[in-house]
């Protein structure tokens, strides 16, 4: 088991299987030291647990909840093409949209959710660049969709 798996058993979670595509497209790419994953969806076990817009159907604190969901998504995609997790040198850059009722303007908070859980995993490691954008919909009616760029060591 890598450190990083160890620290998320420690936070009591589990790194999950790499959600398949919905579409044309991978989970993540490599290109040189850096990974690219596509937008991660805060899929369970092949669901959604929770569908809507944010400020409407779903609160901004359940929604920061999925943002983790999303970023532990992320970790396991980068994991599918890094081999291991603790290559991992920094992430780089997340970008986050959240379906956003059309007066709630909370977005950086619900991001938190996956930027908080990146630091409690990596440290140091996990401190990024950001972007939070609201969105009118997102792909299955998701109300958070996250996406990280990682560069790996021993390039």
């Amino acid at each position: 088991m890598s450190a990083v798996e160890a620290r998320l058993a420690e936070l009591g979670l589990t790194l999950p299987e790499v959600v398949p595509p919905l579409a044309a497209y991978q989970p993540a790419v490599r290109s040189g030291a850096y990974v690219y994953t596509s937008g991660q969806l805060p899929m369970v076990e092949g669901k959604l647990p929770v569908t809507g817009k944010v400020g409407g159907e779903v609160t901004a604190e359940e929604a920061k909840g999925l943002a983790r969901i999303c970023a532990l998504n992320a970790l396991a995609a980068v994991k599918s093409v890094a081999g291991d997790l603790d290559r991992v040198a920094r992430v780089v850059k997340v970008v986050g949209f959240v379906a956003s009722a059309p007066d709630f303007t909370g977005q950086p908070g619900v991001i938190n959710g996956a930027s908080e859980l990146l630091g409690e995993v990596l440290g140091d490691k996990g401190v990024h660049a950001r972007s939070a954008v609201g969105v009118a919909v997102l792909p299955l009616d998701a109300p958070v969709e996250v996406e990280v760029q990682v560069e790996l060591s021993g390039e």
